[in-house]
């Protein structure tokens, strides 16, 4: 691993065993994330919005970007035709930086793995990008987001390697079974910030609300 400044947040995140410590931290990196992950190479949210594209009518409304941060990947959907985006993260600081991008119809500052305050099939479609991540949330975060996305609707989100080879893609798998949803696509494995050193890879994945 190196001992970039970046490397020294990002490693920090990932070895948070609390949520409260990982909103802290987070909130501490907001004024230098963006241009951290630009110097990373980070592929989540441009790969989200290649797959997302690819499974959701242009249009579609509203999305819920979860997991947005700074809202990297919210100004892309505004670009690319998905009009009406709300964002929600954990970090009052990550939102703040999403807030002066003018990209969001609202934002909600909660965290993911355990009840969301939204009705059922409450949004078109929903992305996570960099979310199911070491120190972040696992596949406790599944169920939720998939009540608030309505019948028809698409979950694209990234899982790294780590987390998909310890309970993950067994989740899936049930969940699958269960005809709650359908894979719609799964990528190959890609190194999501090939700037840093020994990043370990993850998959994107579509899921198809039934």
């Amino acid at each position: 691993m190196t001992d970039s400044k970046h490397q020294g947040a990002l490693g920090a995140v990932y070895a948070a065993k609390r949520p409260e410590e990982v909103a802290a931290l987070y909130d501490r990196w907001s004024d230098t994330y963006d241009a951290d992950m630009s110097a990373a190479g980070y592929r989540h949210p441009t790969i989200c919005l290649a797959l997302l594209a690819r499974h959701l009518p242009r249009g579609a409304a509203p999305l819920l970007d979860a997991g947005a941060g700074t809202g990297l990947i919210g100004e892309w959907l505004a670009i690319t035709g998905y009009p009406k985006v709300e964002a929600l993260d954990i970090s009052e600081g990550m939102l703040a930086k999403a807030a002066r991008k003018g990209v969001y119809s609202a934002l909600h500052c909660l965290a993911l793995g355990g009840p969301l305050p939204f009705a059922d099939g409450a949004y078109a479609g929903i992305v996570s990008a960099g979310v199911f991540t070491s120190g972040h949330v696992g596949a406790e975060g599944l169920d939720e987001l998939i009540r608030v996305c309505r019948p028809g609707g698409v979950f694209v989100l990234t899982v790294k390697n780590t987390l998909w080879e310890a309970g993950f893609s067994t989740r899936i798998a049930a969940l699958e079974a269960q005809g709650i949803v359908t894979r719609a696509e799964e990528t190959l494995p890609y190194v999501s910030m090939p700037g840093e050193a020994d990043t370990v890879p993850s998959r994107g994945l579509v899921l198809r609300v039934n």
